[in-house]
């Protein structure tokens, strides 16, 4: 019979800062999956207000953006070019309010503000977050194609070789407010890097990283799963600034092999596959349109 062995167990050392993160794993891990609670006490006593459709009239360049055509402010320089019309007649006046009855067209073609549409996809890698492309690429376009009688487009960057949360719409005005740098969209990203991040390194992603167009600054940075492999990193931001991630790391000399975005604005891709889309829930619509969206109009009535 062979003798049993006893062996002392290894004590694993961890750093300070990734002990920092384990202990504040569980608060890093709920802003990226609790968003069914978030909604919960957010909308608990909340009653929103009745549609804009049920209003007698609306500015000419909403209505032009509600329709998803272009931006507000894209479509005030459209109604000035002449390109818009009402009842046949070009309208130049910036004010104009539509009423019920009236018929727009934009270029020759009528305008119609169709029932809003709200999409969730788990972007996959190799499409590009555009609706079409002049190279002949795959667009993010062909995993929707089955959704019909809706003129939706992406809202936000994520780049070809990124993945995750995206938002398809064709609600104008929401997509205008959630990507205007003012709406402050929180957005969180789950990084695998091409080699371990040093803490110095960690350290300066935290205090803000110098890049060519500014200042990058995180709400926060920290070693995520799994444990051990510190070239996995989270990284919680609200900047709009094109490959803003990528360039963070880039600075500093590492290279982003993973970019995965997990959570947009709240919504998270939880038991959505990759590749996948789903529709926004009632209550995840009311939560983009009432609070993430009308964040800076809530500050103002706070103030």
């Amino acid at each position: 019979m062979r003798k049993r062995i006893s062996r002392t167990p290894i004590e694993r050392t961890t750093s300070p800062s990734k002990t920092n993160f384990q202990k504040n794993r569980k608060t890093f891990t709920q802003k990226k999956d609790a968003f069914a609670y978030k909604i919960e006490q957010t909308v608990k006593d909340f009653v929103p207000p009745k549609e804009v459709a049920q209003q007698e009239d609306v500015r000419l360049n909403k209505f032009i953006s509600n329709a998803g055509i272009c931006s507000r402010r894209q479509a005030d320089e459209y109604i000035k070019a002449g390109y818009v019309t009402i009842n046949d007649q070009t309208v130049l006046e910036m004010g104009y309010k539509v009423q019920p009855k009236d018929v727009v067209k934009f270029k020759g073609k009528k305008v119609q503000n169709d029932k809003k549409v709200y999409i969730l996809l788990n972007k996959p890698k190799g499409y590009l977050t555009t609706v079409s492309d002049d190279r002949e690429r795959k667009t993010v376009m062909e995993l929707v194609n089955t959704v019909k009688d809706a003129r939706i487009y992406p809202v936000g960057r994520l780049d070809r070789n990124s993945t995750g949360v995206l938002l398809l719409t064709n609600d104008g005005e929401l997509a205008q407010k959630l990507s205007h740098p003012s709406g402050e969209v929180t957005k969180v990203y789950q990084v695998e890097l091409d080699k371990p991040l040093a803490q110095k390194d960690l350290l300066k992603i935290r205090e803000g990283v110098e890049l060519e167009d500014g200042k990058a600054n995180v709400d926060q940075a920290d070693y995520t799963l799994p444990r051990g492999d510190d070239r996995f990193v989270g990284v919680e931001l609200h900047s709009g600034k094109n490959r803003i991630v990528r360039r963070i790391f880039e600075s500093l000399d590492y290279e982003v092999q993973k970019l995965d975005r997990v959570l947009y604005a709240g919504l998270t891709k939880k038991n959505l596959p990759r590749g996948k889309w789903r529709f926004l829930s009632e209550k995840e619509i009311i939560f983009l349109k009432y609070f993430i969206a009308n964040k800076k109009e809530k500050k103002k009535k706070e103030e």
